[in-house]
């Protein structure tokens, strides 16, 4: 059962269907022309906004800002804008705020990007049972699964919310009565605290990596932040948690700061792989066998750089559609890398672009075509009321994706720091159309 969240929504997303997809033609055929990157404003005082950059490599203007779309009050201030993900028709961003739960807002966005280049904000909204959103997976029938790290008060445990191809928050409905529910509806009580997800739907499979108790990162919280070491294997359709994989570190008890999750595309055994952000590893994850298994270790990473945290302190990842390599990036060494994963479990380096240290490489996204990666150079500072300073250079680039090469692209230049007359800004959410 569905249980709509605004009486306008349908006609809205009727009208939707009736409005031509802008294609593009001539030279691009096809090829992303415009990338999306959601944004805050550093000072916290001028609203969140989204930010509509010219990425067509034939145009003059290649890596300028052509439009900004602010998020309408109330709510529209200081939400810690975070990731953002096109919906499977790529018709719908959906956008989250990490940190809304700390002024009271809604922590969901949705923009209409039909018109790609004149995006519109529909409306937000926010989960009953879980806060601190995190990132969006879209489903193929249209609608997002969603990671809650949080509880409702940002403790745990996390859950997973879902909205359909409506953009209706999907309801469970016991008897006679429909309650607002997220997934599963019986948490684990062991740190589930959900930040990346990823999806087999054809292996009816998808995992989960606990991250952080999110609470624990504030100030008024004594005490150092409280680290996971877990990827959760779930029955998909059921969205059913079926089993957890406890990581044990080659340094030596759990993994710290499970961040990331990446099943393989095409890969037979439902292979995923999940990077651990304080002790340097990527880890293979066997859903059917249970286990998890260093795979890489990114202290071996070369050019070496030292850094404080083990290995860079490694972020998110992201794999290409043929699943024959993984592109990882390093915040504290300001380093994006590609591995090959042909032997699954001893990855090997291919490829490093160096943006120099400290630059803060955070989130990755390949363009549709994947002969592209953004890079966003912005992780999370939690300013005066929290633990996490992880600002980075504020800056947004563009690798070219070879089979075994990643290189810069000189020509996109775009800096956070100066491209706004509000000042400066936080570059997170990125996603290309």
């Amino acid at each position: 059962m569905r249980l709509k969240i605004q009486l306008t929504l349908s006609a809205v997303l009727s009208a939707l269907t009736l409005l031509p997809i802008h294609a593009d033609h001539g030279d691009n055929q096809g090829r992303d022309t415009v990338l999306y990157v959601w944004a805050g404003d550093q000072a916290r005082v001028a609203p969140d906004f989204l930010a509509v950059i010219d990425f067509d490599e034939n145009s003059a203007n290649y890596g300028k800002v052509i439009n900004t779309v602010p998020l309408p009050p109330p709510g529209n201030i200081g939400n810690e804008p975070h990731h953002c993900h096109l919906s499977a028709d790529q018709r719908i961003l959906g956008c989250g705020g990490l940190l809304s739960l700390l002024k009271g807002q809604n922590g969901i966005f949705f923009f209409d990007v039909t018109d790609k280049r004149h995006p519109r904000f529909l409306f937000s909204a926010k989960a009953v049972q879980s806060s601190i959103t995190d990132d969006f997976l879209p489903l193929p029938e249209g609608g997002f699964l969603i990671s809650q790290m949080g509880a409702a008060d940002g403790t745990a445990p996390g859950r997973v919310a879902e909205f359909d191809g409506s953009l209706h928050f999907v309801a469970n409905h016991f008897g006679t009565v429909s309650l607002f529910q997220e997934w599963p509806t019986s948490p684990p009580l062991d740190g589930f605290n959900p930040h990346g997800i990823s999806a087999r739907p054809d292996l009816n499979l998808m995992m989960t990596a606990d991250f952080i108790l999110p609470a624990s990162t504030l100030n008024v919280v004594p005490g150092d932040p409280v680290l996971r070491g877990s990827v959760r294997i779930w029955d998909y359709k059921r969205r059913l948690i079926t089993r957890t994989i406890d990581i044990n570190s080659p340094e030596g008890g759990p993994a710290q700061g499970t961040m990331d999750v990446k099943m393989i595309p095409n890969d037979r055994h439902g292979y995923g792989y999940v990077s651990g952000m304080f002790d340097g590893h990527i880890y293979l994850i066997d859903p059917i066998a249970g286990t998890a298994t260093s795979a890489f270790d990114c202290v071996t990473v070369t050019p070496h750089v030292d850094t404080p945290v083990r290995g860079g302190m490694g972020q998110l990842m992201a794999i290409p559609r043929e699943g024959n390599r993984l592109i990882f990036a390093l915040f504290q060494a300001g380093q994006v890398g590609m591995l090959d994963t042909t032997i699954r479990a001893n990855l090997k380096q291919l490829s490093v672009v160096s943006y120099g240290k400290d630059a803060g490489p955070h989130n990755l996204v390949l363009s549709n075509n994947e002969d592209r990666l953004i890079v966003g150079d912005y992780f999370l500072n939690e300013d005066n009321f929290g633990k996490v300073h992880a600002e980075g250079d504020h800056k947004v680039h563009v690798i070219r994706v070879g089979a075994t090469t990643l290189t810069d692209d000189p020509r996109f230049k775009l800096d956070f720091n100066t491209a706004f007359a509000t000042g400066p800004a936080r570059p997170h959410g990125l996603a290309s159309k």
